[in-house]
């Protein structure tokens, strides 16, 4: 079947008029389908980067990059970007490549196919004149042939009837108005002929050879723009399919990183991160109050009862002199309690009860290290408790598994500076090398203070790297010991294993009358590691004697009694003379002594102060209740 428009549609000029302008409004809505999707993947990405952003952190922390669902999820979050990205770049090819160009082509083909229906117009208009002037040939002749015969009928008649002169000159004058028409006739079949003749060949000519190379032209249009629908689709699908790969791997990338997951492996880090490298405590000791059941009612009997029965059961921890150590780390940072309406002789009964317990951060975890550490980093370690300071060089606040990591990790960081500035320094000295041979290069000497500067700060850093590599060692030391004490007491406890029915009181029979609390919390049956807390024991009270106690200022006297039932505050009884150490800041707290031993805070209201400049020998030298 012949798909020649010139030969088959001939005489469909409107359908296919109305046919081609469709086809071009079809191009435009195609146009306009890509272009919104072009936006909705650009809008995707937008959304997928967002959102990758939203997740992702703000600034990296050291957990995140410590378990390994951390790591997975940053590098899904890493990859789901490389796929808002692809996106991008999907949307870019559809607008630059697809959008752009079908405008513009879109354009161009209104403008072509503008010219080919000019064209045919043209020539329709043509014949369509040129057969309006055959009608007008054709019908001139006929009027023409219809008057002439008419012309001659009157002719013939006149001649027949003529028989006078006048009539004679009337025939043939009507002879001659015959021959007339005759000769007009015959004229306008003339003009007929021509223009038959004319009509036929320009219809030939319109219909065999004008039209078909329009049409045809027309159908090449259509042709070519359904051609370039078909390459942007297939460059549409390019696009996309030019992205997969991409996609895929960052999918294959994702499955990797969801595969990385190791869950025996993060718990071990959780092992590593929060372990403090302490042992676990042992078994509480058994103290027999029964020979201190008589308790005298007055607060310096109960103290003196509490020294002694301290004193007898030998316990260690957290020390001796709580007091003195107390008042140095903490002291009552709650509003005092308000003096009562009126003093009551009962004391004790009805006096008002100290503040509730003050939140703090637990004090044992810092001074478990500081029972550990040498005497010098212990009185460094308190007076910068004592005034609030920052944490010691040698991490020693930290526990001893913390405290490796972290001298381990300030070491690596030191190893790294300290290859820098070597680095720095060998290129120094190759650039004086080269301007001592080389002077028009440069000057020597002026390498010489960047260089000294850089000698400084590696000796500096080197110093730094000695030091905390000798903190390491003792850490490492001490872990090993206590490593070695805990599997000793591990072999110790299952060689004296009970049965569950076993009394309690038996147990502690069985247990040597020498166990006490280790500094770090724990218990030990090791008699060597007994006498080693011994010594640590007396070597931090020496340390605590060095200090000379603070002299007191003046004396005051009680108003009401007080128990002091928080860390850092003391007991009184009404009538008490006490000596004042520091006198109060605003907090309605007074530090005060008594028989130089115990110290702590009562409140500024309970009392009546004496600012006496000789009350210090007199409070010293008196006995006080």
């Amino acid at each position: 079947m012949s798909c020649n428009w010139g030969t088959e549609l001939w005489d469909q000029f409107d359908n296919l008029e109305k046919h081609t302008s469709w086809g071009i409004d079809f191009l435009e809505r195609y146009t306009k389908f890509v272009k919104e999707r072009a936006d909705i993947e650009l809008s995707y990405a937008k959304q997928i980067r967002s959102l990758s952003k939203k997740y992702h952190p703000k600034r990296s922390r050291e957990d995140e990059s410590r378990f390994t669902w951390c790591l997975a999820f940053a590098a899904t979050l890493r990859q789901l970007n490389e796929v808002a990205v692809q996106r991008e770049e999907l949307a870019d090819n559809l607008n630059t490549q697809i959008v752009c160009e079908l405008t513009r082509y879109t354009h161009e083909l209104k403008t072509e196919r503008k010219t080919h229906f000019q064209d045919g117009r043209r020539a329709q208009q043509h014949i369509e004149s040129s057969w309006k002037q055959l009608e007008s040939s054709k019908r001139r002749f006929e009027r023409d042939c219809k008057e002439a015969e008419r012309a001659q009928h009157v002719s013939d008649r006149i001649d027949l009837d003529s028989k006078t002169d006048g009539e004679k000159r009337c025939s043939l004058k009507a002879r001659q108005t015959a021959q007339q028409k005759q000769q007009a006739a015959e004229e306008s079949r003339k003009d007929y002929v021509t223009s038959l003749n004319q009509f036929n060949q320009d219809q030939h000519q319109h219909y065999h050879t004008l039209v078909p190379v329009i049409y045809q032209r027309i159908q090449d249009m259509e042709e070519r723009r359904i051609e370039r629908i078909c390459e942007a689709m297939r460059s549409s699908a390019e696009a996309e399919r030019k992205v997969l790969p991409v996609v895929s791997r960052c999918l294959d990338a994702m499955m990797d990183a969801a595969e990385s997951i190791q869950p025996r492996m993060d718990t071990r880090q959780v092992v590593e991160v929060y372990k403090s490298g302490f042992d676990p405590p042992g078994d509480v000791e058994f103290e027999d109050y029964s020979a201190t059941m008589r308790r005298s009612i007055s607060e310096s009997s109960y103290l003196d009862n509490r020294t002694e029965g301290r004193r007898h059961s030998r316990k260690l921890w957290p020390f001796i002199r709580k007091n003195k150590l107390l008042t140095l780390l903490s002291s009552p940072r709650q509003p005092p309690p308000p003096p009562p309406t009126s003093p009551s002789p009962g004391g004790v009964a009805s006096s008002p009860q100290s503040p509730p317990p003050v939140s703090r951060e637990p004090i044992t975890q810092r001074l478990n290290d500081l029972m550990t550490s040498g005497s010098r980093t212990r009185k460094q370690c308190l007076r910068s408790l004592k005034r609030g300071g920052s944490s010691p060089a040698d991490c020693s606040h930290l526990p001893p598994e913390q405290r490796r990591k972290k001298l381990q990790t300030r070491i690596n960081n030191i190893n790294q500076e300290i290859q820098r500035e070597r680095e720095q320094r060998d290129a120094l000295l190759k650039m004086r090398e080269v301007y001592e041979h080389s002077p028009q290069m440069g000057d020597a000497g002026s390498v010489e203070p960047r260089l000294e500067e850089v000698k400084q700060s590696l000796q500096r850093l080197e110093d730094e790297l000695r030091r905390n590599q000798a903190w390491l060692l003792e850490v490492d030391s001490r872990l090993s010991d206590h490593s070695s004490r805990r599997q000793s007491g591990g072999c110790g406890l299952n060689s004296q294993a009970t049965t569950p029915g076993s009394s309690s009181l038996k147990q502690l029979d069985n247990r040597s009358p020498a166990s006490r609390e280790s500094p770090d919390g724990s218990y030990t049956e090791d008699h060597s590691a007994e006498l080693h807390f011994k010594s640590r024991s007396s070597e931090f009270d020496d340390d605590f004697d060095d200090e000379e106690p603070l002299p007191s200022i003046g004396t005051c006297k009680s108003l009401y009694p007080f128990q002091g039932q928080n860390e850092g505050t003391l007991s009184m009884v009404e009538g008490e003379l006490l000596s004042v150490v520091e006198e109060d800041k605003g907090d309605g707290w007074t530090r005060v002594r008594r028989n130089l031993e115990e110290e702590g805070y009562v409140p500024t209201s309970y009392i009546k102060v004496f600012l006496d400049s000789s009350a210090k020998g007199f409070v010293q030298s008196s006995r006080l209740v």
